[in-house]
């Protein structure tokens, strides 16, 4: 998932909070104390460390300090030409070369304090009152603004904003943490960058995965270049290793016998342009939960890789060209790898794919993720259920229709977006509901055994999808109630959606480019929504699919970016309740081997399998009813903590928010339908960005419930939210935040990353033009 960049002055600068879990990070001394990366992970690097830091100043590496702010923005939906790529370790290697990209220095200050130093100070004497709301202009104008004051600039910005300094509108910091940082500002931010040595054991593992992916034989590099293509955002843990060592899977221009030095380009299908080789790159920036993307490697892999590229019998005469072009129809690229093979590579790590969708670069922002519902659930074609897998007819009549917007950069808008936009997605429809309709009538349609099981062993086979006003997660299992809509993806589908939100989608990219992904994003949803229904029976596909398609609009756009539904094929379900969706996606969780909670004891649960209402899981069972008319008052993303120590318990709270439709990129409040909101809980974090924190104590849970269950307007969600929550200027903040990110690193070190703040008790815009400016995408 995903990523609201709140691209505060670098006011924001140092602020924000939390014990590094898994963090992989340089270690540099500062004068004396803990190692000064690790006081940074705590209580900066959650604002600055990715593509969304504001001023584009990343703290989570020397690297990254050294190379300072930038007035511009990455995330720019108004820009009409591609901006120039900033990446931090690929697009410039020096300090002189990022001076030359535009970067000025916050660490050295010549005759005067650095900009660090001078924001620390001024934070310290901020004016925000402890515990105390952001006051509305703080919310609206400061926290929108992208303000990036140059050295020679700072003094007029914090005469301008006086309380703009480090942390910006938050709690003070700790005293011993911001004695250690001013004294390391003060110093010039001076760091001593210890060489990482990595065991001979890791080594040996390295030259074994790098020499796999550069064996020379056409059909070993048209398999490296595919598995490239689809884990260059992947953070690589080597098999059996510890939990806090990962690589990169990056073009190098030198060979194994020297360091990574990585060829830079902007899409992973783009043409290096020099001979280069595969290598793995360690990481050693602080690890983010918003883009921790963990992919498994070593022997087993490689035998998993061997068994499904190489033992086929398929070849190829010349390996296909680097271009846009093949980048915007990978079906076509890679047509020579056989099609189940494809499909089982993805299916094998589904979730580690869906996740890259959601913490991809393309995750960010209101507009990038309202093209899905608020929580849904997804299942896959089972590979021999698939046609484009077991016909191979299927692809070759449908590899001219299925181009992705990235394809064509030239031509007339008009006709692009006609091309890639309208007539490409409906004929598609048009062309696999026939093939499958006469599939239908031969068999008598599908079935359960027609769904995916996980071969027996993967629980990826069932997720849920959570998505935000401005951020998405994707978890294993179905959590919560039964959703509105649910997805079946094929393999087609699947590669489709990777190409356009992860592989094929520019960070830096244009207007263009970004609005045509997220429009034939709105295509790929309505066919996993399609092949969904396909399973039901054919008189209730109709009004289902009208029911998450309602508004006087909606009905319009219909006509044109969908082609009729086929309400006649049979399904091959016999069906005992007039319930058939609930009735299919439960069953699916029994059928097979039982890899999934059959009922969810907190949200959707039968009799004999609720939550103990004893237990603190039992106690906030309550507030899943439906209707809730106290969930629209709530956070998108809320951690309950309970009680303390080795007692405590921690939750996440999720407001899912209803729609009359997801069909249009603008004026999502004019589609909202709070009325039907409700709220899930789920036991333990799975979201990168909390907005909030409430923290009761195992006596008063029960008052808690009773509380949120009697909101009824924002008057008593804020007496609620002083009684309980945690604001950004609460006194215990820093000590709070630090109990959630030690809890996210106990519940899982290998996924564990640093949480993400600048959503934090920010409330998101409720008027419509506010939203508008929320149209960036973003990474997580």
């Amino acid at each position: 998932m995903g990523c609201r960049a709140v691209l505060v002055a670098l006011a924001m600068a140092v602020p924000l909070l939390v014990a590094t879990a898994g963090a992989s990070a340089q270690n540099a001394s500062a004068p004396s104390g803990p190692p000064i990366q690790d006081v940074l992970n705590k209580r900066c690097v959650v604002c600055h460390g990715c593509y969304d830091a504001p001023c584009q100043l990343k703290l989570s590496s020397p690297e990254g300090w050294r190379r300072g702010a930038s007035k511009a923005r990455v995330y720019d939906s108004s820009r009409l030409e591609d901006a120039p790529t900033t990446r931090l370790g690929i697009d410039a290697k020096t300090v002189p070369e990022w001076r030359r990209k535009g970067f000025f220095p916050v660490t050295q200050g010549g005759s005067s304090p650095s900009v660090l130093e001078q924001l620390l100070r001024a934070g310290r004497e901020s004016r925000f009152k402890l515990g105390a709301a952001l006051p509305p202009s703080v919310e609206i104008t400061t926290l929108r603004k992208n303000s990036c004051p140059a050295p020679s600039e700072l003094d007029d910005y914090l005469h301008r904003h006086p309380d703009g300094g480090m942390p910006f509108a938050m709690a003070p910091l700790p005293d011993e943490d911001y004695r250690h940082l001013l004294s390391w500002a003060a110093d010039g931010a001076s760091a001593k960058a210890a060489a990482t040595e990595l065991p001979d054991e890791v080594r040996g593992r390295i030259r074994e995965i790098e020499a796999f992916f550069n064996t020379q034989d056409l059909k070993a590099q048209l398999v490296s270049r595919y598995i490239y293509e689809h884990l260059f955002l992947a953070h690589l843990h080597l098999e059996g290793d510890g939990p806090h060592r990962f690589f990169r899977l990056v073009r190098s221009r030198s060979g194994p016998d020297d360091e990574p030095d990585e060829i830079a380009t902007r899409r992973p299908f783009d043409d290096p342009g020099e001979d280069f080789s595969y290598r793995l790159a360690l990481i050693e920036d602080t690890i983010l939960h918003k883009e921790h993307i963990v992919y498994e490697i070593g022997p087993k892999r490689l035998d998993r890789y061997r068994d499904l590229f190489l033992t086929s019998a398929w070849g190829l005469d010349a390996l296909p060209a680097y271009s846009i072009a093949a980048g915007g129809n990978p079906l076509s690229t890679f047509s020579a790898l056989p099609p189940r093979s494809r499909y089982q590579f993805l299916l094998d790590d589904a979730l580690y794919f869906v996740r890259s969708f959601i913490r991809g670069p393309v995750c960010y922002g209101q507009v990038a993720v309202n093209v899905i519902e608020d929580r849904f659930w997804v299942s896959f074609l089972a590979p021999d259920a698939d046609l484009s897998v077991n016909d191979p007819s299927f692809l070759e009549e449908a590899i001219p229709i299925l181009e992705l917007p990235v394809a064509r950069s030239a031509g007339k808008l008009t006709d692009r977006f006609k091309s890639f936009l309208l007539l490409g997605p409906v004929r598609y429809q048009t062309f696999r509901q026939e093939r499958y309709a006469q599939q239908a009538a031969a068999t008598g349609g599908p079935g359960y055994a027609d769904i995916w099981d996980g071969d027996g062993t993967r629980k990826d086979a069932r997720l849920t999808v959570f998505r935000n006003f401005s951020s998405a997660s994707v978890v294993t299992g179905y959590v919560g109630s039964v959703p509105e809509t649910a997805w079946v993806i094929d393999y087609p589908l699947f590669e489709r959606i990777y190409y356009n939100l992860v592989a094929g989608f520019d960070v830096f990219g244009n207007v263009e480019h970004q609005v045509t992904t997220r429009l034939y994003m709105d295509s790929l949803r309505r066919e996993g929504e399609r092949i969904f229904l396909s399973f039901l029976p054919p008189g209730t596909r109709e009004p289902m699919h009208a029911s998450w398609y309602r508004g006087a609009l909606v009905s319009l756009i219909d006509l044109w970016k969908e082609s009729a539904l086929d309400t006649k094929s049979p399904t091959g379900i016999s069906y005992a309740t007039n319930q058939p969706k609930t009735e299919f996606l439960t069953r699916l969780l029994e059928t097979g081997p039982v890899l999934w909670p059959v009922t969810d004891p907190l949200n959707r649960c039968s009799k004999g399998g609720c939550a103990d209402p004893n237990t603190s899981a039992g106690q906030l069972r309550p507030l899943t009813v439906a209707p809730a008319p106290f969930a629209k008052f709530l956070p998108d993303i809320a951690v309950l903590l309970v009680g303390e120590g080795d007692e405590q318990e921690i939750f996440t709270i999720v407001h899912d928010q209803a729609h009359s439709n997801v069909a249009f990129i603008f004026n999502e409040d004019l589609r909202r339908e709070p009325v039907r909101d409700r709220l899930t809980i789920v036991p333990g974090q799975f979201s990168s960005y909390p907005n909030l924190v409430f923290r009761v104590s195992p006596e008063d849970l029960t008052g808690f419930v009773e509380a949120i269950g009697h909101i009824r307007g924002q008057d008593a969600f804020v007496q609620v939210v002083d009684r309980y929550a945690i604001r950004r200027t609460h006194a215990d903040f820093w000590q709070v935040y630090d109990r959630i990110q030690a809890g996210l690193n106990a519940q899982d070190a290998l996924q564990a990353g640093l949480l993400d703040l600048n959503r934090y008790d920010d409330p998101k815009p409720s008027d419509p033009i506010e939203r508008l400016f929320e149209f960036r995408f973003s990474s997580e």
